[in-house]
Formats: structure tokens, sequence, C-alpha cells
């Protein structure tokens, strides 16, 4: 019997790392420079939460301060605080609020700004829906205290409706319409812009086969719009988690006064209160640790039940 003839398997020797990396270069040196920035302003303060555990004394430095006895004190201090239920509490009511309302709303922006046919007029109206992300958190909130004061814009609206005039920027309910519209104002228009670029990938095909099957826009959305952006959604939306603990404290600050500071004092406020102003650095190290910690543990449950539901769009 004839043998069955075997195809010879050429081994193709396998280039070293150095080989491979030199021949790719010009990548490594463009990625040279944001990894050192990353490096220095991000990974190398990380020792200094090493404070946490220490009685810190700025003559002494971070290596030369005692450690606390026991090294948990600033932990324990914190959470026997009588106020530290009230804190964690503002700070996730606010955080998730946020969440609730400017989450989705870059979304449904994006897609309703995808469904527009006059490139000029989609060009003018994604424009001007930027223009409020560039404006700085101080004049936001400068226009705010003015457009809700007693003679601002918002209490001359209320007279056209023969309501009485009313400080807006007095009380807590006032101060969370003002804190969750503001920041749906500054970012619906910025947050679309990555839902945007994800929609121009695409494939026209998909639209043209949805409208010789006679598919109406909504159903067009349903099932060609929305599955195309749902991985950036995803991704988006875990990130978004992990900052439901960390509120804009800037604009917190600037907004706060003495009828709304019970409700609206979270966790950045009270760091910047006791760290900056009070000067006790080990104890608000600490509570940032604390917060750090647990946007950590809500990132990583988030992207955990993704990766359940839906592997392919969990971040790792």
């Amino acid at each position: 019997m004839a043998k069955a003839s075997k195809k010879a398997v050429v081994a193709i020797p396998k280039k070293s790392f150095w080989t491979r990396a030199y021949r790719q270069r010009a990548l490594f040196l463009m990625a040279l420079l944001p990894v050192v920035f990353i490096f220095i302003f991000q990974y190398v303060p990380i020792y200094g939460i090493l404070i946490s555990f220490k009685n810190y004394k700025g003559s002494k430095g971070v290596w030369g301060s005692a450690w606390l006895k026991p090294f948990y004190q600033n932990f324990l201090t914190f959470f026997k605080n009588v106020d530290c239920a009230k804190i964690i509490w503002n700070t996730l009511k606010i955080g998730t609020l946020t969440l609730l309302f400017t989450f989705p709303l870059p979304i449904v922006y994006a897609l309703l700004i995808n469904e527009m046919r006059g490139k000029t007029y989609k060009k003018i109206v994604q424009t001007i829906s930027y223009i409020p992300h560039f404006i700085s958190i101080v004049v936001v909130c400068s226009m705010l205290h003015g457009f809700c004061s007693l003679n601002g814009f918002f209490n001359d609206i209320r007279v056209l409706f023969d309501l009485e005039r009313v400080n807006l920027n007095a009380g807590p309910t006032n101060f969370m319409i003002m804190y969750i519209l503001s920041a749906v104002w500054q970012g619906v228009g910025w947050g679309s812009i990555l839902y945007l670029s994800a929609l121009t990938n695409v494939d026209t095909s998909l639209y043209d086969v949805a409208n010789i099957d006679g598919a109406n826009r909504w159903q067009k959305m349903k099932n060609i719009a929305i599955p195309a952006i749902m991985p950036t959604i995803t991704i988006v939306l875990i990130m978004n988690v992990g900052n439901v603990l960390s509120s804009d404290y800037t604009k917190i600050l600037l907004l706060q006064n003495s009828t709304n500071m019970e409700a609206t004092e979270t966790i950045a406020t009270y760091v910047y209160r006791v760290g900056i102003l009070e000067g006790r650095f080990s104890y608000s190290t600490a509570v940032n640790l604390f917060q750090s910690i647990v946007c950590f543990i809500l990132v990583y449950g988030a992207n955990a039940i993704t990766r359940k539901l839906s592997p392919e769009n969990s971040m790792w």
C-alpha cells in the first residue's frame, strides 16, 4: 500500500520581545510620556495612604511619623462619629440621584442626534450642547446663586405664573434640584460624544435592510443603534458606579450654606473640612481611603455582575 504523503510543517521562529519592541519603537516612544506622567502623579503618591495609619507630623514626614496604636484608630474615630451615618447617606443620595439622571440622558440624546438628517443643523445642535461642559464650576455656581435669588431669573418666571418669590438658594430640596439639573446641563452634550462615536461605526447596510423590511425609526433604533452602543453603555455604567461616592465636592462647597449644610455634607466635603481647614491630615486621609476602597468594591462588583450577565461587555 502506498503511504499517505504528509505535508511538511515549517516551524516559524518566534521573535523575541526585544525584537518586536524595537520594530515598534515609535509606538513605545509615543506611549512613554503618558506612562511616565501616570506613574509620577497616580502611582508614586499611593505611598501617602500610610498617613492613614500614623500620627502624621509634617516635621517628621510620612516615614518618620509614629504608627497609631491600634493602627486603624482613625477609621474607628470616623465610624464612631455621630455624623458618620448622615455623611455616608448624603454621599450615597447625591451620587445615586446624579447617576440616575446624568447616565441615561446622554444615551437618549445621542440616539436622537443620530436620527437627525440635516447635517448642518445636527452639527449646530451638537456644538451648542458641548459648550456648557467648558464653563467653570465657579461660574456655574455663581449663575445658580444669581438665578435662584429672590430677584433672580427663576423667581421672575414664578411671578409670571402668579407664584410668590422664594429664596431658591435655601433648603436641601432646592439644592438637590440645582445640583442635578446643572450636572445634566453640563454633561449631556459632552457625555453623548462616546455614544455618537460608537454609532458612526454601525454598518449602514443594516439600515438599508431595515428600510426594505419596512422598519420604522423606533424599530431601527431598538434593533440596530442600541445594540451597537451597548458595550460602550456597559463600560461607562461600570465606571460611573464607582463614582457614586465621589461627588463633585467643589460644586457642593460653592452651593452650601447654613440652610442646607445638614443635607449636603458629603465624604468629600467632610475630608476637605477636617483635612485642609482643621489640619487633621491622618484622619482625613483615612476617611478618603475608606471612600476609595468602597468605590473600588462598587466597580469590581458592577463588573462581576456584568461578566455573569454579558461576559463580552465586561471590563475584565
